[in-house]
C-alpha cells in the first residue's frame, strides 16, 4: 500500500493529555500548521456539537463539518466542501470513522491534517492508511499521515469502554504481523525495515506488558502512544506491514462475510491469537492470550457470536482480503478439514488456560 508523498514522515506535534480539545486553538496556533486559523474542523454526529461549543472561543474563523459514516462517498462529498474556500488546515476530531474521512478528504485536497482522537479503538489515529466503505465493501486507501497528533483522555474516558479496549487488540496484534513479516522475508526474501518493525513492536510490548487497565491514565497513554507508533511504522515503511499480516486477512474476512460482528480492534486480536497458535509460538500465545483475557477482549469465535464453521470459513477466505501478503495462512495453506482441527485445539488450548 504505497504513500503518497510527503515532505515529512512524522507529526509535526504530539499531544496526549486532558482538555487537548479545549486547547485546540493553541496548538494549531503553530505557524506550520495554521497561518491564521482558517482550518476545516470534521466532526462526527456523536459528539460533534459538544466539541464545536468547546473549540468556538479559540477558533472563530473554523468551518464545522459533520460527517456520518466512513464511506468513500461521505469522503468525497467533505472533498467537495473543502473546495468552498481556502484552507490552512483539515482537523478530524473522533473516532476512527471521522479520522478516516478526513484523512482522506484532505490528502485529496493536498491539505495537512490534524487527528484529534476522542478514542482509541485502532492505529488509525496516525497511519497513512483510510478505512472506507465503498458499495458495501471496506477498502484500504493510503494518505498523508497526520501532521499533528491530539488524544483528549477526556473524551476518551467518557467514551465507550468496549470501544477503547478494542485498541489494545489492534496493538496486540502487531507482534503477530511482525512475525509473519519476518515469514515472508525468510520465504520470500521480502525486506523488512527495522525502523518500522522496531515502532510497531515497542508499542505492542508496552501494552502486553503494562499492568494497568482503562481506569489507569498511565496505561491509557501507553495504550494512545502505541497506537501512534504503529501509525508511524507504516509511514516508515509506505505500507501497512509492520502492522497487518493473517491477523488483519482474518478481520477483514469476517468483515466481509460477517459484517458488524465486531470491532477492528477486536477481530485483530482475535485473528492475531489464533495466527499465533498456528504458528506454535506457545510462549507468545500465552502471553497475548492473558493480556487479552485481562482485557476482556474475545479470544474464541463464540464471543464475536461466530459459530465454529464461520469462523473456518473466514480464515478460509482470509487471504484473498490481501493477495500481496505472504503470512501464516498463505505458508500452511490449511484444508477446511486442517482449519477446524487447529481451531479445535486453539480453543483447548484457551479452556485450558481458564482451568
Amino acid at each position: 500500500m504505497p504513500l503518497l508523498a510527503r515532505s515529512v514522515l512524522t507529526p509535526l506535534h504530539i499531544d496526549v493529555r486532558r482538555g487537548a480539545v479545549a486547547d485546540l486553538g493553541a496548538i494549531l496556533a503553530d505557524g506550520r500548521i495554521s497561518a491564521g486559523g482558517d482550518v476545516a474542523v470534521v466532526v462526527g454526529p456523536g459528539q460533534g456539537a459538544q466539541i464545536a461549543e468547546l473549540i468556538r472561543p479559540s477558533l472563530r474563523t473554523a468551518d464545522v463539518f459533520t460527517v456520518a459514516g466512513a464511506t468513500l462517498d461521505a469522503a468525497d462529498d467533505l472533498g467537495g466542501k473543502l473546495r468552498a474556500r481556502s484552507y490552512d488546515a483539515v482537523v478530524g476530531i473522533g473516532g476512527g470513522k471521522t479520522i478516516d474521512v478526513a484523512k482522506y478528504a484532505a490528502t485529496r485536497r493536498g491539505l495537512p491534517m490534524v487527528s484529534v482522537a476522542t478514542s482509541l479503538a485502532n492505529d488509525g489515529i496516525a497511519s497513512p492508511v483510510a478505512s472506507l466503505i465503498t458499495d458495501g465493501i471496506k477498502g484500504s486507501y493510503g494518505v498523508h499521515i497526520p501532521i499533528a497528533v491530539i488524544v483528549d483522555l477526556d473524551f476518551v474516558e467518557s467514551g465507550p469502554d468496549r470501544h477503547n479496549r478494542a485498541g489494545i487488540g489492534d496493538v496486540i496484534s502487531n507482534i503477530s504481523a511482525l512475525a509473519d513479516w519476518e515469514l515472508a522475508r525468510r520465504v520470500r526474501g521480502e525486506p523488512v525495515d527495522g525502523l518500522a518493525a522496531s515502532l510497531a513492536r515497542a508499542g505492542a510490548e508496552a501494552v502486553l506488558n503494562h499492568p494497568g487497565d482503562m481506569t489507569d491514565d498511565a496505561f491509557v497513554i501507553v495504550l494512545a502512544e502505541a497506537l501512534i507508533s504503529s501509525g508511524l511504522a507504516m509511514a516508515v515503511d509506505g505500507t501497512s506491514r509492520p502492522c497487518s499480516g493473517g491477523c488483519h486477512e482474518i478481520m477483514h474476512a469476517i468483515d466481509s462475510l460477517f459484517p458488524g460482528t465486531a470491532s477492528h480492534g477486536e477481530l485483530a486480536g482475535l485473528g492475531a491469537l489464533f495466527c499465533t497458535w498456528l504458528r506454535g509460538d506457545l510462549r507468545r500465545f500465552g502471553e497475548m492470550s492473558a493480556c487479552l483475557a485481562r482485557h476482556g477482549l474475545p479470544r474464541l469465535p463464540a464471543e464475536v457470536a461466530l459459530t465454529d464453521d464461520q469462523f473456518v470459513e473466514a480464515v478460509q477466505f482470509a487471504p484473498r482480503t490481501r493477495p500481496d501478503r505472504y503470512t501464516i495462512l498463505e505458508h500452511l495453506a490449511l484444508s477446511p478439514t486442517e482449519t477446524r482441527e487447529r481451531l479445535a485445539d486453539y480453543a483447548g488450548a484457551i479452556r485450558d488456560q481458564l482451568g
